[in-house]
């Protein structure tokens, strides 16, 4: 596929080039860079509707302000792909979210024009105010600018950053990046006045200028605008000028005279904070992402000309569908069932449940601690709630976790989704601590699929298990391929299963590298070894019996989980110790991931470089026997 001709964006090595080009020249360079933008995505995937999104952003505040020196913030930072072309980076921006390539995020380790990393949301503003204060205290640093959606800036840690930012009156630029609130672009000679308007008018005097410059229909339009953000008489939303901001907009994000100007003019004479109203478009400049429904938010590689993507055919459902189906089957057969999720219900597969039940699922937005709480207080009142978050993301409502559920010994069901590895998005979205977060919490029951099958029986668990709190997780992508039950049955808590069965060594499997262990159990078998395989399915309780069993029947026990160090391996040290299982010269070895982040790759290839490979695994075994002796020092993961 021939990649797009792109002779301005040729020109531009970094930021500062962009400063010898005229305001014209700008907009053309935004067309290249869009171009460029999708040409890459559809060689790598990744997140493009958000990326195109913010185009003509990136080119105005690059042009504006002065980076690296000023630091600019992107909150999440899943739409900083035209950001790392302008910055350098366009010689690797098709090494995207591959092996050794550039992250799909922003990455301090990575650039200098990345001076604070975010996967995450709802940090950009407290950075921002970080880098404030740091300047402002005599350190090297110019302005810093904060670029936020609406999505992220309604989450309690933007609304903390914003009521502290106000109080300290710092200069400080927040870009509310608005992509759900259209306005007409004013276009031709109104667009001319307007930029007039913000050269001559006083910063706080903008955003009236702006409005009374609009035809009536237009004018309402800016009004409510402005409304829903400031808090004005007759809006509903939140109150940015009260908490001490100066407020411009609602501006036209895809304009590029109208951003140039917006930002120059508050450049020139800020002298606290102030927010920057911007309205884009997601998706914009791609019909194909445009018009879905998504806005090719998360795409795969893809044709540019007829906008299809390149999804590798599945062999087996996802777990997240599996979840999602079936959540619904147990709603359909309880009415007490509810879910939350936490802005993410196809992420999730909750979608699933709300076509049928709309009534019975609860998107709380990118709130996470809100939505534990509040789970906690529906199964305080009687409902069952299943509270989906993905692993990482439930890290950021763990007091909750502690203080609000399990505390209370209440029965909030945690479907924890993205367990494990990940892949392309890397470690920032790596499911590693879950096990040891939910299995150090009294009253906790924690549990783990290891595969699509045992999922659906673990829901099912989970909706009749009502004496308390519990967890089950999960990884991301496609199943094993198992046979499917036509209907989940609870299991017994903490009972695990002997899965097949050996002499020699065992290995017990904690989640979904049960397929990978059976794989070492074949390569054991092939050096005449035999071996146990079984599945914990529960870190907490833990089947005391099962372990006593292999402890007591193999010369050497070897556990494998998906997660950090302190996870279910710590569990199973921690009890044979108590019962004085190791003064016995037990053979033990506990295989986790490794005490760092792990880049991104494909998950195998993470895997692989975490050790936790079938062959790492029966090496370690044969390591444990004595088959195969250990360097010196050497420590296994």
């Amino acid at each position: 596929m021939s990649r797009p001709e792109t002779p301005l964006l040729d020109r531009i090595a970094g930021p500062s080039d962009l400063k010898a080009f005229s305001d014209h020249d700008l907009s053309r360079i935004a067309d290249e860079l869009r171009a460029e933008v999708i040409s890459a995505v559809s060689e790598t995937g990744g997140h493009l509707g958000s990326s195109l999104g913010v185009v003509e952003l990136a080119v105005a505040i690059h042009a504006v302000f002065n980076t690296p020196v000023d630091k600019l913030v992107w909150d999440v930072g899943h739409q900083c792909y035209p950001h790392k072309i302008l910055t350098g980076r366009r010689d690797r921006i098709r090494t995207l979210r591959q092996r050794d390539g550039l992250s799909g995020f922003t990455k301090r380790a990575e650039s200098e024009f990345d001076p604070f990393g975010a996967a995450h949301s709802s940090t950009s503003i407290s950075a921002a105010l970080g880098f404030a204060v740091a300047r402002d205290m005599g350190q090297p640093t110019g302005d810093a600018i904060a670029v936020i959606g609406d999505g992220s800036i309604s989450a309690g840690m933007a609304y903390e950053a914003l009521n502290n930012a106000g109080h300290e009156k710092r200069r400080l630029f927040v870009i509310l990046n608005d992509n759900e609130m259209s306005i007409a672009p004013p276009v031709g000679a109104m667009s001319a006045y307007l930029s007039g308007l913000y050269a001559n008018t006083p910063l706080h005097r903008m955003a009236e200028g702006f409005e009374a410059a609009l035809p009536g229909p237009f004018r309402d339009g800016a009004r409510r605008a402005r409304q829903l953000v400031t808090g004005l008489p007759g809006g509903q939303g939140t109150l940015f000028e009260e908490l001490g901001f100066t407020y411009i907009g609602p501006i036209d994000g895809h304009d590029m005279d109208q951003l140039l100007a917006v930002l120059r003019a508050a450049r020139a004479r800020a002298d606290g904070p102030v927010l920057i109203h911007a309205c884009t478009v997601k998706g914009k400049g791609y019909s194909f992402a445009e018009s879905s429904a998504d806005k090719y938010h998360g795409v795969a590689k893809f044709d540019v000309v007829s906008g299809t993507q390149k999804k590798a055919k599945s062999n087996a459902p996802s777990y997240t569908s599996v979840f999602g189906k079936t959540l619904t089957d147990e709603a359909s057969r309880d009415p007490r069932v509810v879910a939350v999720t936490a802005a993410m219900p196809s992420g999730t597969g909750l979608n699933i449940m709300a076509d049928r039940f709309p009534a019975r699922v609860f998107d709380v937005g990118i709130a996470e601690q809100h939505a534990v709480t509040f789970a906690a207080a529906m199964a305080a009142g009687g409902l069952k709630p299943f509270c989906a978050i993905y692993s990482t993301f439930l890290q950021r409502g763990y007091d909750q976790v502690v203080h609000d559920v399990a505390l209370q010994n209440l029965p909030v069901r945690f479907a924890i989704d993205r367990a494990g590895l990940v892949g392309a998005d890397g470690p920032t979205h790596a499911g590693a601590f879950d096990i040891g977060y939910m299995a150090s919490l009294p009253n906790m029951v924690v549990m783990a699929a290891a595969d699509e099958a045992e999922l659906v029986h673990m829901v099912a668990t989970a909706a009749h298990y009502d004496e308390g709190p519990i967890a089950f997780r999960y990884p991301r992508g496609e199943g094993t391929g198992v046979e499917m039950p036509e209907r989940g049955q609870p299991i017994e808590i903490g009972k695990g299963r002997i899965v097949q069965e050996g002499d020699a060594v065992a290995i017990l499997s904690f989640g979904a590298h049960l397929s990978e262990c059976l794989k070492a159990a074949e390569e054991l078998a092939a050096r005449g070894l035999s071996t146990t395989v079984a599945d914990a399915r529960f870190a907490k309780p833990l089947d005391t019996a099962l372990i006593g069993q292999l402890a007591k029947q193999h010369r050497a026990l070897i556990t494998v989980e998906q997660g950090a160090r302190g996870g279910f391996g710590a569990q199973v040290l921690h009890h044979l110790a108590d019962k004085g299982a190791l003064d016995r010269g037990l053979r033990i070895r506990t295989m986790t991931l490794p005490d760092r982040f792990i880049d991104q790759a494909s998950p195998a290839d993470m895997y692989a470089e975490a050790k936790l490979t079938a062959s790492d695994i029966a090496a370690t075994a044969l390591e444990a026997l004595g088959v195969v002796p250990a360097a010196f020092g050497e420590a296994r993961a």
